[in-house]
């Protein structure tokens, strides 16, 4: 029988805290109804687009593909940020304008409106940090996988409602709404046996996201290799295998790349001095922070703190 880690609200597992100490934002900011021809493209803005169809129907063009047609229901999610397109047709026109107001065509009787939603999630603080590397980099969702998965429908058509009935706070709401499905669609990919290996796995992972969350969590702590062992249940060497097949990188280099992350945050985000932020993040003396500071991320954590 597999280990259960249980935890507090004090301690978040291994994702809530990666996804909370990154700060993961989410905001739609259109909700859009279409009628004869358009062309939208989010892409290029470096955050991780997405888009749903509300009602009618929509393409999706991607690079090299063939068009995807989208219905009422379907929702697209571009973790990497990749060039899209979704319009009313199958083929775009050569001199087809993009993100713009749909010219007035004369017979509305004949034309069929869609309704589409558009938003985006991004981590507020960014560092190279590999939690996306392991998804594709297009996720559409159909009709039948929200079927079958009442949670992500559930939440659909929670965002559906607050943008119908437009009370107060149904702005904030509506983000709060996208934030979840964003969490949702993590383990999603999970479940369905999209993601196996990388990052993203490794926090699922049974074995070791108690591990991962201890590290998040503590990464002042001063951990050695046996102690991160003994916190999974497991030898010296057989959670260094373990770790470094699932995660892609040894358990001590992964520890001392959060502490780096942790601390770029508070550089940027906080009003503690260095002297903190590496006592913070696990290092007995400020010089050796700038040291491994600069070795790791390439500039000292002064010129951090004035970039951000």
């Amino acid at each position: 029988m597999s280990k259960r880690t249980e935890y507090s609200l004090e301690e978040p597992d291994a994702l809530s805290s990666v996804v909370s100490k990154l700060d993961l934002r989410a905001e739609v900011y259109l909700e859009g109804h279409f009628c004869g021809n358009w062309a939208v493209n989010t892409s290029g803005l470096r955050k991780i687009p997405f888009h749903l169809i509300a009602y009618g129907e929509a393409w999706l063009h991607l690079d090299n593909q063939p068009p995807k047609r989208m219905s009422a229901g379907d929702m697209v999610i571009f973790p990497t940020d990749d060039e899209h397109i979704i319009s009313n047709a199958i083929e775009i026109a050569p001199n087809q304008k993009f993100n713009q107001i749909p010219e007035p065509v004369e017979n509305l009787g004949e034309i069929r409106d869609t309704g589409m939603i558009c938003g985006f999630f991004e981590f507020k603080h960014q560092v190279s940090w590999p939690l996306l590397d392991s998804l594709d980099p297009v996720i559409l969702l159909g009709l039948q996988q929200l079927s079958e998965t009442p949670s992500l429908r559930l939440l659909i058509d929670l965002l559906l409602n607050e943008l119908r009935r437009q009370e107060a706070g149904f702005h904030a709401c509506v983000n709060q709404i996208s934030y979840l499905l964003f969490i949702e669609i993590l383990r999603l990919q999970i479940q369905q046996g999209k993601v196996k290996e990388g990052m993203l796995a490794a926090l699922f992972d049974p074995k070791i996201n108690g591990t991962l969350a201890a590290i998040h969590n503590q990464p002042d702590k001063p951990w050695t290799l046996e102690q991160l062992a003994k916190h999974a249940l497991m030898g010296r060497s057989t959670f260094a295998q373990y770790f470094h097949e699932k995660v892609g990188m040894p358990a001590m280099q992964y520890l001392a790349q959060w502490r780096m992350a942790r601390a770029t945050n508070l550089l940027r985000t906080t009003e503690l001095s260095i002297a903190q932020i590496a006592e913070a993040v696990g290092y007995e003396t400020e010089s050796a922070f700038r040291k491994a500071y600069k070795n790791r991320v390439g500039i000292p954590p002064g010129q951090e703190r004035k970039s951000g």
